[in-house]
């Protein structure tokens, strides 16, 4: 059985395999044991908070397989994206200029560094094990955090955001940072990502420019990244789209993938699931397959489970989803149809 939850402190060896094995792009698992040691002690800092309202918290998820104890995934909240330092994207607006004297009027996109998603809650994080993809477990890993959130709504923000891995060939070469970030920074694009995994932000608003950049001027190969995601990115975007996520203006500044964007209040997982009193038995007969989490912070757990569950009626669980889950009979759960 896959169960998500919590990091804890000696999953450190095993979540610097999973950023070994992470997609460039992936800034928040840097394959670096010191940093890593750091988040780890942040989300179990932020897990074991009183917090009462949106804060700095980072909670850090993992996905473990329960029969052999490896991990198999992770994935992220970062409560306030941009809470210590700006939240830097990219804009993509239309400029227009026109001619009375020739009656001419022309639209022009342009890109320009901004700030403007801090405050936002952020996904982020998310990898899974190649054998896992496209199966019911990457919806767990991705979706279990909305049911978090459901859970937990006063440390989130009224809107959440996420950015999605943009387009760069095998080789790690990104033609949209070539044509662009490169002439700023001088580092190959793999160089830039694993930086910005490991430090502070605050060199991307030092070193990119001020000023607009037009789309038009960018070569054509660059111009065909803007809003594209990675094929190893696709799953993400199209859970989080089934999710009520929208693209928006907004696109990363390194590789140019889009940037999702929900109300929280909308977003399915969290408006459409239901909680239910928790019913021990011994079997079940399974009628559909399931999110299920417990409502717990530090102790929080999700699973992907097949049951019986009718809406406003007790759910029906064996000891061993109860074992996995944390839960005894009449605690409560909280569900969602996969």
């Amino acid at each position: 059985m896959l169960v998500l939850r919590p990091v804890e402190p000696n999953d450190l060896p095993q979540l610097q395999q999973l950023a070994r094995d992470s997609l460039v792009g992936v800034t928040s698992l840097p394959d670096d044991s010191e940093h890593l040691g750091e988040k780890i002690a942040a989300s179990c800092a932020s897990f074991d908070s009183d917090a009462a309202a949106q804060g700095p918290e980072n909670y850090f998820f993992v996905l473990e397989d329960l029969d052999n104890r490896r991990l198999v995934g992770c994935s992220e909240i970062l409560a306030t994206a941009g809470h210590d330092e700006p939240f830097y994207s990219l804009r993509n607006r239309h400029f227009t200029s026109a001619s009375r004297e020739l009656n001419i009027e022309h639209g022009v996109p342009a890109l320009s560094l901004c700030h403007d998603l801090s405050g936002h809650t952020l996904l982020r994080g998310f990898h899974i094990d190649s054998a896992l993809v496209r199966t019911p477990f990457s919806e767990l890993l991705s979706r279990a955090r909305l049911l978090f959130i459901a859970a937990h709504t006063p440390r989130f923000a009224e809107a959440v955001i996420t950015e999605i891995v943009g387009y760069s060939d095998e080789q790690g070469h990104s033609p949209f940072w070539d044509a662009l970030g490169k002439h700023f920074f001088d580092l190959p694009y793999v160089e830039a990502e694993r930086l910005c995994g490991l430090q502070s932000r605050t060199f991307l608003a030092e070193l990119m420019p001020q000023y607009p950049i037009y789309v038009p001027m960018l070569p054509q190969a660059a111009q065909d990244c803007i809003g594209r995601v990675h094929p190893d990115g696709q799953e993400a975007f199209d859970i989080l789209e089934r999710e009520g996520f929208e693209t928006n203006s907004y696109i990363d500044l390194f590789d140019a993938g889009p940037t999702l964007y929900a109300r929280t209040a909308n977003i399915r997982s969290i408006a459409q699931s239901q909680t239910a009193t928790v019913q021990e038995e011994p079997a079940i007969d399974a009628r559909g397959r399931y999110l299920v989490s417990n409502d717990a912070l530090h102790g929080f757990r999700a699973v992907v489970a097949e049951l019986d569950y009718q809406p406003g009626q007790p759910l029906a669980l064996d000891p061993a989803l109860c074992a996995a889950l944390d839960v005894r009979a009449g605690g409560t759960i909280r569900v969602i149809a996969l």
